[in-house]
């Protein structure tokens, strides 16, 4: 604060121009009617400057004088002064670039939180980008035919991306997510890379089986990786919205005759259970060219004969996988349960073992 400042009083309407000083404390502020007011310095407030007090430091470039018809502008004061190392860091180093690199490989990942953690969250997620290129992403999670963003931004080279933490309620929103990312290198020429729009099915019961979390080059501790991009490839998941799967149930039309990976029939004794994924993605090498009634009535072929290959196995319990999604293939093997295997008992498997995605059937005798 110094003679010729504009000060406005604190805790009181009036302000004027500072006329000088008594002791160290009080300031002597002259109003507009040119009173001379004795106040307290912690009772004042600067709100303008004349320039020709601005002490110049001979460090600092000195600033001209402001031309005719502009406000003097208000320097900062002390404790608000920025020293030249608290200035932002405006220069970015060029990436170090890894032999082997430019090949995309891209992750999400879940690492387990310890019990302990605040707010009950028991995982992390992570999106990992292993290669060279800078990758601008959406994250999105899938709800029938509409998705809702669940993560954006910029993953730089070589690097894992923090995401969130998430509760076991979380899970279900992920379970179908979508990512949609470009790659580019800021500061160096590349070959380009094309766009992507993956689709991931993240099953809520693998994150409750033994031996899922394991050991990798990402964490120091256990994680759960997804693949998204191996090697340039996309690795994409097949599902339907619940629309068209309804449709398809409904629908009498043909469908061709899909390739289709032969079921593995090895005789198992009787306590042992019998796992049968349904999903598309494990029973078909392709969906391509495939309707969503095609892939569902595909998945009831598999279940009615695996029901077939095990009908004279009494006793025998049988876990079809089809997971939580919309429901509408569950309905559908309910459907056939209730109907042309009626001898046979069905209940949810263990959840534990397979969340709310799985439907355990135990062979009956039939009636005659």
């Amino acid at each position: 604060m110094k003679i010729g400042d504009k000060v406005r009083f604190l805790n009181e309407v009036g302000g004027g121009t500072v006329a000088g000083f008594q002791g160290k404390d009080i300031v002597i502020v002259q109003d507009a009617d040119g009173f001379d007011i004795p106040v307290l310095m912690s009772e004042c407030v600067v709100i303008e400057t004349n320039h020709l007090n601005i002490e110049k430091k001979p460090s600092a470039p000195s600033k001209p004088a402001p031309t005719y018809g502009q406000t003097p502008t208000k320097p900062a004061t002390p404790s608000a002064s920025v020293e030249p190392d608290e200035k932002p860091i405006t220069f970015k180093p060029r990436p170090v670039e890894r032999r082997g690199g430019d090949a995309l490989n891209v992750f999400i990942a879940f690492t387990a939180m310890e019990a302990e953690a605040a707010g009950g969250a028991e995982f992390e997620a992570y999106l990992i980008n292993d290669s060279n290129y800078e990758m601008c992403f959406a994250l999105h999670a899938h709800e029938n035919a509409s998705r809702t963003l669940l993560h954006s931004g910029v993953a730089e080279p070589n690097t894992k991306l923090f995401l969130q933490e998430l509760q076991r309620a979380d899970l279900g929103q992920w379970e179908r997510v979508s990512l949609q990312a470009f790659f580019y290198k800021e500061r160096a020429s590349f070959l380009p890379k094309p766009a992507l729009d993956v689709n991931l099915r993240i099953e809520g019961a693998k994150f409750y089986r033994p031996g899922t979390f394991r050991q990798c080059d990402f964490f120091t501790t256990p994680a759960l990786l997804f693949d998204v991009v191996c090697d340039d490839r996309p690795v994409n998941t097949a599902f339907a919205d619940t629309d068209s799967l309804r449709r398809a149930l409904m629908a009498k039309d043909e469908a061709p005759t899909p390739v289709s990976r032969p079921i593995k029939g090895t005789k198992q004794p009787k306590n042992v259970i019998v796992e049968v994924d349904l999903h598309a993605a494990e029973l078909l090498d392709t969906t391509v060219g495939m309707q969503p009634r095609d892939i569902l009535q595909h998945q009831l072929d598999v279940f009615r004969r695996t029901m077939d290959e095990h009908s004279r196995d009494l006793g025998r319990k049988i876990v079809f996988i089809h997971g939580k999604g919309d429901g509408v293939l569950r309905s559908a093997l309910l459907k056939e349960l209730r109907t042309a295997y009626k001898h046979c008992t069905h209940q949810d498997a263990s959840f534990r073992e397979y969340g709310f995605g799985a439907t355990m059937v135990t062979i009956g005798r039939k009636n005659g």
